[in-house]
């Protein structure tokens, strides 16, 4: 854990489990291939986004998995980059979603430059899926400087994690500050009903 950092795990809880379990990513995959398959909604989040963004936004999916929510932020005309630790859950997205761009990447060390070498810069940010509560507590706030440092000046960052996770609002504040960013709406659910104490939808701002 680095100096000063929130409360957390000592590990990157998904690189642990795939430790434990090589097949843990095919295993996770494979979930949301049977889920999509069931007929249920999985666009939730990715609805909320493009209702954000305007038309064909440069759009983050941080932590994208699968790709399910950039691919659908992509099918609907936005300039998707998606970027996840597993590679293999890269490969599905890349197969799944081929109009959208996938990289292999830890959000700690989040590092996407433009052709002019700057950080390339996204009007929305997409954080879901819990994908904040499996950072190791040393990861939360070099995580959460890196967005901030590939948002546009006026553009948002949307984070949602379970609450019951080991990652309270007020660390997370607290760590959002640290990187440079300010929460600026809090919800409950992705269809933006009053906060609560089981589950954060966040819009962060650069602070």
């Amino acid at each position: 854990m680095t100096q000063n950092s929130s409360p957390g795990p000592v590990t990157n809880l998904w690189t642990e489990a795939v430790r434990r379990n090589p097949e843990h990513a095919r295993g996770y995959a494979e979930r949301w291939r049977r889920i999509e398959a069931s007929g249920k909604d999985i666009y939730g989040e990715a609805r909320l986004i493009d209702a954000m963004a305007p038309r064909a936004a440069r759009i983050l999916d941080a932590g994208c998995g699968t790709g399910r929510l950039g691919g659908h932020l992509s099918r609907a005309g936005h300039q998707v980059v998606g970027v996840d630790l597993d590679p293999h859950l890269i490969d599905v997205a890349r197969e799944n979603h081929p109009d959208a761009r996938w990289e292999v990447g830890n959000l700690a060390e989040l590092d996407l430059r433009d052709a002019d070498g700057r950080p390339e810069q996204f009007d929305l940010q997409l954080c879901a899926g819990n994908v904040l509560t499996f950072l190791a507590g040393g990861e939360r706030r070099p995580a959460l400087a890196s967005l901030a440092a590939h948002l546009a000046p006026e553009g948002r960052l949307v984070v949602g994690f379970g609450l019951d996770r080991g990652y309270d609002v007020d660390d997370f504040e607290a760590d959002a500050a640290a990187g440079g960013l300010r929460l600026e709406q809090r919800f409950a659910t992705w269809d933006l009903r009053p906060a609560a104490d089981d589950f954060l939808v966040g819009i962060l701002t650069r602070a």
